[in-house]
């Protein structure tokens, strides 16, 4: 391996650090959750104002954050968010009332804001655009490494040591993590700490308004949408209180279920990223299907008379992992030139997120509706009814992804003036593309015969 390939895996593997950090910091309230009910003395809905607030936060900011990143660099942004997040678990830590509490995840929030799309970014600089769709894949799977950090080990963690020591320990991860950043991380192959050039501010603001009017980008917002709500909720809120609660599994049988639906994360990434490389103008139909699945098995679980079966709670939470959120990413990768990806990815990443928002919200506002007056906890019932919301979510996004799929082959493909081979894929000019050169197909769900087969 060359030297500089070498060293852009390493760079690659210490931002993913950062971002298998951010997931830890993100989930660490999924499975504390529980305990946090008696800590603070809070009900179902206010315990979703501690997820909403983080979430929010983290969707709000995704465009001034594309912004920021075009602007400044990936290496800045990963420090600020550690640091953030670091000071966020703090306050976490030693926090008894709720206000405090608030404001915690919200830091988290915002520093997790700033993570994953660096990560993105360094992928698009350091490495060949033919390898974008594996290593972004591979980002978001290996990324969910944090999740399983933040299942078993820190409910083992809280069990013995307490709240407060968790959370210290939660905070010295982050700080590692940090530094690495510090150490190691470059923004581009040819840039040292502190001398990335900076674009006018006017610059970047085109540039983010040409990344929205481009319907491809859309295309991708309305996958991430559709693909990533259900998952998340579950992972980062709703969905240790209903294998405990709901289906009366125990905390480590739970925390567990919980790590299986990584794991399934970071097997069906590759596949994904395969997928999508090979068919290039199919990716909406793999976000149906990996949608479908999620859609499929909740409905089972839900129509299960009494609680679900332990088979059926596996099949579950591995028909839940996100591979297919990432998609949208891809496509705000090849429907714009690389100089725009922080503004675009952004734009694609507010997805997800959003509806991830609404349905912690709506679970929690459903489970105190549902829930008998005096009950210590919610029956099953009332959590069926709760995560039957997801249904509006997934109907409105399916449709949102045909129409932009359509509005994406009638702009036929990204980047007006660029020359359609015979292939009907996109000639993408080389100072589009951050490797120099060579032919990809820059429009997923547009151009000749083959976009229009999608």
């Amino acid at each position: 391996m060359p030297g500089s390939a070498r060293r852009g895996a390493l760079v690659w593997a210490v931002a993913v650090n950062a971002y298998l950090a951010a997931v830890f910091h993100r989930s660490s309230l999924g499975v504390t959750g529980v305990e946090a009910t008696d800590r603070f003395a809070i009900n179902a809905s206010a315990l979703a104002v501690f997820s909403v607030a983080q979430l929010a936060v983290y969707a709000a900011m995704q465009i001034p954050v594309g912004v920021l990143l075009d602007r400044y660099g990936s290496r800045r942004l990963l420090l600020a968010g550690g640091a953030l997040m670091v000071a966020g678990q703090l306050c976490f830590a030693v926090a008894t009332d709720v206000r405090l509490a608030v404001a915690a995840r919200v830091l988290v929030g915002l520093g997790d804001a700033m993570t994953f799309i660096s990560v993105l970014r360094i992928v698009a600089f350091w490495f060949p655009g033919r390898r974008n769709p594996l290593l972004v894949q591979l980002t978001g799977t290996f990324g969910q490494v944090g999740a399983i950090l933040g299942a078993v080990p820190l409910v083992a963690l809280l069990h013995h040591a307490g709240w407060t020591s968790a959370f210290l320990v939660a905070a010295g991860f982050g700080a590692t993590a940090v530094l690495l950043v510090l150490v190691v991380v470059r923004d581009g192959p040819h840039v040292g700490p502190g001398v990335t050039a900076i674009p006018a501010l006017a610059t970047v603001r085109r540039e983010l308004a040409a990344a929205w009017a481009q319907p491809g980008t859309r295309l991708g917002l309305w996958s991430h949408f559709v693909a990533q709500f259900s998952g998340a909720v579950f992972a980062l809120l709703w969905g240790y209180p209903f294998l405990v609660q709901g289906q009366g599994l125990p905390p480590t049988v739970a925390a567990s279920l919980l790590t299986l639906m990584t794991v399934g994360a970071l097997l069906a990434g590759p596949l994904v990223a395969y997928l999508c490389a090979r068919h290039p103008f199919h990716r909406s139909v793999l976000v149906f299907a990996v949608t479908g699945a999620s859609a499929a098995v909740w409905a089972v679980v839900l129509a299960w008379p009494g609680r679900s079966p332990h088979w059926l709670l596996v099949i579950l939470v591995l028909a839940l992992n996100g591979p297919g959120a990432v998609i949208g990413f891809d496509y705000a990768r090849t429907f714009n030139p690389v100089h725009r990806i922080g503004s675009a990815t952004g734009i694609v990443n507010v997805g997800g997120f959003v509806a991830s928002i609404v349905l912690v919200l709506a679970i929690g506002v459903v489970l105190d509706l549902t829930t008998p007056a005096g009950a210590t906890a919610p029956p099953l019932a009332a959590f069926r009814w709760a995560f039957a919301v997801q249904y509006l979510l997934w109907a409105l996004g399916a449709v949102q992804v045909l129409r932009y799929r359509n509005a994406a082959r009638r702009a036929g493909g990204p980047g007006a003036g660029r020359a359609a081979g015979p292939d009907g894929a996109v000639r993408v000019p080389p100072g589009d593309r951050p490797d120099g050169g060579g032919d990809r197909p820059a429009g997923g769900e547009s151009g000749g015969p083959m976009g229009r087969a999608a």
